[in-house]
Formats: structure tokens, sequence, C-alpha cells
């Protein structure tokens, strides 16, 4: 069996156990994990619709020849003309959904592509896809751990980088530049960026600007890039210069918050007790009003995924989860430490999949 039947049939397994008539996905990541590919996404109702006996694509007549190169599944095609509804009913009928069902929507979809799913069974109980397709994307196999592994170094072949390129006088625009050539060249498509100089390192999502980078500067660089469906994410530090006494012992609280996090985090462990176990070494290091976001995600084929590691998640940590541990201090108006290790749960604990130590990189 390959790849597609046996994601399939664990995904039969678990609608079984959610007692779910009809799975619809959208074009996107779900869809993409399921079958490896998903077909072009616009305006267009498209939606790969599964149930226990069947599995077929809503499909725009217009995009149906280009995405039949990608799969033998059966397609119900609608016109321009003549709209997707009686397409829909069509399939509907063969998958035998009745009208008293119960439907899991991809929770990505478009709302008017949802909207349709409701509008043809009005009476259906409705839920999106945690507990199935986001269930299952969460355990990563072999293989998908290899093409993480593989991201993780490509990732710190970029990191090395730009500490290699970096200097005073460069501005952020500048290193992210170095980021996206850098990702270019291994290989790899650039996808996200966040370089913050100094104060602007306290905002944990800043806006990559034209700050120029200067003596005494710490400087947050947490990239990531994608290559064959799946991503990286790394955060490291760097400082411009003699790093101030402060600074070093802000960077070590948030290194021991990591350590901390990768102690506890274990399989059967709450996703919100590893997020606690970092988050009371920064408390008790009297920082904790300047920890403002959760410990971490999930990362796979999307660099947010399930689980989230929050304060407020129960999730139940299971051995193949694989998630970011990125704890950080943020100080209004002076500097941000963020480190972010990316790792697999292992039975015996968290695998890191970089090869990067956490130790500050000093740009003289």
């Amino acid at each position: 069996m390959d790849l597609q039947g046996m994601r399939v049939n664990r995904l039969r397994q678990c609608m079984a156990q959610e007692k779910v008539d009809l799975l619809t996905l959208g074009p996107g990541a779900h869809m993409q994990w399921l079958l490896g590919f998903h077909p072009f996404p616009d305006e267009r109702p498209c939606l790969l619709c599964v149930s226990q006996n069947g599995i077929a694509f809503l499909m725009p007549a217009l995009n149906a020849e280009g995405t039949r190169a990608s799969t033998d599944l059966p397609f119900y095609e609608w016109t321009d003309a003549e709209g997707p509804k009686a397409a829909f009913h069509r399939l509907l009928a063969d998958l035998d959904i009745p009208e008293m069902s119960r439907i899991a929507l991809d929770e990505t979809m478009r709302a008017d592509f949802a909207a349709l799913v409701q509008d043809m069974r009005p009476k259906a109980e409705r839920q999106f896809t945690a507990s199935t397709v986001g269930t299952l994307r969460m355990r990563k196999d072999e293989e998908e751990y290899r093409l993480l592994k593989e991201n993780a170094a490509i990732a710190d072949r970029v990191m090395e980088t730009v500490w290699a390129k970096t200097s005073a006088g460069l501005r952020e625009r500048d290193v992210m530049d170095i980021v996206r050539q850098s990702f270019t060249e291994h290989g790899a498509e650039p996808m996200f960026h966040i370089i913050g100089a100094g104060k602007n390192g306290a905002f944990p999502h800043h806006h990559t600007s034209d700050t120029v980078l200067k003596d005494g500067d710490a400087v947050v660089v947490d990239l990531g890039g994608g290559k064959d469906g799946y991503v990286s994410d790394i955060t490291r530090m760097m400082f411009l210069g003699d790093p101030t006494p402060e600074y070093l012992k802000i960077h070590q609280i948030v290194d021991n918050a990591v350590s901390a996090a990768l102690k506890a985090a274990r399989p059967g462990v709450l996703a919100k007790d590893v997020d606690a176990a970092a988050r009371k070494v920064i408390a008790d290091a009297g920082y904790g009003d300047y920890f403002v976001h959760r410990l971490g995600h999930g990362l796979g084929s999307e660099v947010h995924e399930q689980p989230y590691l929050s304060a407020s998640s129960n999730t139940v940590l299971e051995a193949g989860m694989v998630f970011s541990i990125e704890p950080g201090i943020y100080l209004p108006g002076e500097f941000g430490v963020r480190l972010e290790e990316i790792v697999i749960l292992r039975p015996d604990g968290p695998e890191i999949l970089s090869q990067l130590p956490r130790d500050l990189v000093i740009i003289s």
C-alpha cells in the first residue's frame, strides 16, 4: 500500500473513533499531507470528501485537467455556468452521507467553501479536523523526520552564514537578504525571517526593517525555510561588540528555560506542563512578566501546526510529535532574547534537530 493509502486508512480509523461520517478538506496543508499534493487554490469550491466507503473530489472543471495528472480519484466536476451544488449533491449521494450526519470541516478552508458544505447538510453536526487529520499530522513518521532533519541542517548552515557575514553598519534588511540568498543556495525556499536589532528585539514578531545594526546591539535572528514539502525554524542570538553583564545574565536565564523544558518534555506529559517548566525558570529569576508568548508550536509541512505548547494546552505529548521550544525575555526599549530548538519527541525524551549550540555569537 502506498503512503497515500496508508494515510487514508489511518484517517478513516480516526473518523470511526470520532463517529465522523464525512471529512471535507480544501486545497492546503491538510490535503497536501493526506494526498501528497493539492489542486490550485482559487475561489472556485474544490473539496476532497472522505467517508468510510469512498473518497472523491468536488472539482471545478477549469482545474480538472491539471489536477488529473496528480491523481486518479473520482472527480465530480462543475462548470462556472452551472455552479457546484448539483455536482456536490451527486457526490454526497454516492458517498451515502445522510442528512443527519457528523461532518469534520477543514478549519483552514475558505469560509465560502465551509458554508457550501453546511448548506448541503444543514442538519449535520459539525466539528473541525483537530481530532482527525490534525491528530495524525502531529505524529511524524520516519520519512517526515528525515525531511525535517534535512531542513534543520539547511537552517543551521544559513544561520552560520548570517554569523559570518553580519557586521555593524548593515541594516536588518541586509541580514534578511543574506538569509534569503543562503536558503536559495542550499536548494530551499526562504519562508520567514525575523531580524530584530537592539530595542526591536523586544518585539517577538518584529517586522524586519531598515534599522542599522550598531555596536552594543543584541540581535534576534529567527529564520526558516522549506524544502520537499517540510520546513525549518530556529532562533539564535548575536551581539555586536562586548555584551553587557545584564544581557549575559538574561541570555543564561533563557537558555536555562530551554533546558528545563527539554527535561520536562516526555511522552504522556501535558503540553501546558512543559510550558510551565520553562516559565517557572524565567519567573523565578524575576522576569516572568517579560515572557509574553507560549512556549512553542508544532512544525512539519507548516511552520505553525499542532501541537501548541501554551499555559492552557491540555494536549498529551506523544512520541513522534515535533515542536518548538522557544522561551524568551523581552525588555521594552532595550532588547529581547529568544532561543529556539525544534525537537522530535522520542520515547525517552526530545531529540533536538539542530546541531548548533545555543551559545551567544559575538560579532566583533
